[in-house]
């Protein structure tokens, strides 16, 4: 289910999804059956995008990363993947490569137009047996097929692509977005895959840590002693690997064109809502790792006549709303992880043990 912020009446015709910003198309594939718990999440920007990417947490999983870095060559991407299988999941990036170039989308590197290298990085979470068979984990096919169903106006949440298999704090984790948009009409969106150590409910209060979109209320008593004894059961003196190994990983995008640097640093303050939403997060044993996404119309090509210098008061107060609500919407987009995900897989979700905390519509 789609949800966006709803603080300003000017929000209301978004639908929550991080493909409000235009020109980005998101799509998910999963299986869920016969030993597998596992999929891919692949958010296609054929006619690339301007990207950064800051990775925390001390066990990261990804690909591609160095090329976002400012001083490299490569300026755009045309897709990121998103992935469950851990490392093995990486391999889900060949199959968006060749999707993409069977539609003629890459970086050119040769005369003929059908010589192209597509750019995908990405990053992946461990989900490694959830299913029951360690050896079901995505590979070079859910990438082409998470691509190949990409749409511009997704809306899925949930255990949807890669948040099959995620957990997160013991509960079912999943896929959330959250999206909004500026007084000036930019908009800022976010998608998060949540399978962190860390919880997004406050166990005093059995809520959110964030506050959520979602219409709640707090949990009867009931409620909260099951979230409570369910949780004190997976709780263990010392923690295995299966269930120390943990990630929350995703995007933030915006239609204002950014230069790399400035999408590096999108990223890196989006940070700021992952550790409001999911706490504690950036442990030894997570990789949390965020993309920063332009999709602004045109190439920025720095000059004197450009606003970062003719307007060096208006860029910065502009960059600064822009970062501000992208932590928002990635903190919003966590906590929409866990609210709309289901129970499965042996993993119980929020809303099946705390049917109470949601308000009827």
């Amino acid at each position: 289910m789609a949800r966006s912020d709803r603080s300003q009446s000017s929000v209301s015709a978004l639908s929550g999804s991080l493909t409000d910003v235009g020109s980005v198309k998101v799509g998910h594939f999963a299986r869920n059956s016969r030993g597998w718990l596992t999929g891919t999440t692949v958010l296609l920007t054929p006619l690339g995008a301007i990207a950064g990417v800051d990775v925390r947490g001390g066990g990261p999983g990804t690909r591609e990363t160095d090329l976002l870095r400012p001083e490299n060559l490569i300026q755009k991407v045309h897709a990121i993947i998103l992935s469950g299988g851990s490392a093995y999941g990486l391999a889900s990036a060949q199959g968006v490569m060749e999707f993409l170039e069977e539609t003629g989308s890459g970086f050119s590197v040769g005369h003929d137009p059908s010589w192209v290298v597509p750019i995908v990085p990405g990053a992946v979470i461990f989900d490694l047996g959830r299913g029951g068979k360690f050896a079901h984990r995505p590979d070079s096919t859910f990438g082409y097929r998470a691509a190949k169903l990409a749409k511009s106006n997704s809306s899925d949440t949930g255990c949807v692509g890669a948040g099959a298999g995620a957990r997160s704090g013991g509960l079912k984790g999943g896929i959330g977005m959250a999206s909004t948009r500026l007084d000036n009409g930019h908009v800022v969106s976010a998608l998060a895959v949540v399978n962190s150590i860390g919880s997004v409910i406050n166990p005093d209060t059995c809520l959110p840590w964030h506050e959520s979109v979602t219409r709640l209320r707090r949990p009867n008593a009931g409620d909260r002693r099951a979230l409570r004894d369910y949780l004190s059961q997976l709780a263990a003196p010392v923690a295995t690997p299966e269930n120390s190994l943990n990630t929350t990983i995703g995007a933030v995008a915006t239609n204002l064109r950014l230069s790399k640097s400035e999408c590096t640093k999108f990223a890196a303050v989006a940070h700021d809502g992952l550790a409001r939403a999911v706490r504690p997060a950036h442990l030894m044993n997570d990789g949390d790792t965020i993309f920063g996404l332009s999709v602004g119309p045109g190439d920025l090509v720095l000059s004197e006549n450009e606003p970062i210098f003719s307007d060096p008061v208006g860029r910065p107060a502009l960059l600064n709303k822009v970062l501000a609500a992208g932590a928002d919407m990635f903190a919003q987009a966590c906590t929409e992880a866990i609210l709309q995900a289901s129970s499965c897989g042996g993993m119980l979700s929020y809303r099946d043990l705390c049917p109470s905390a949601f308000v009827s519509q």
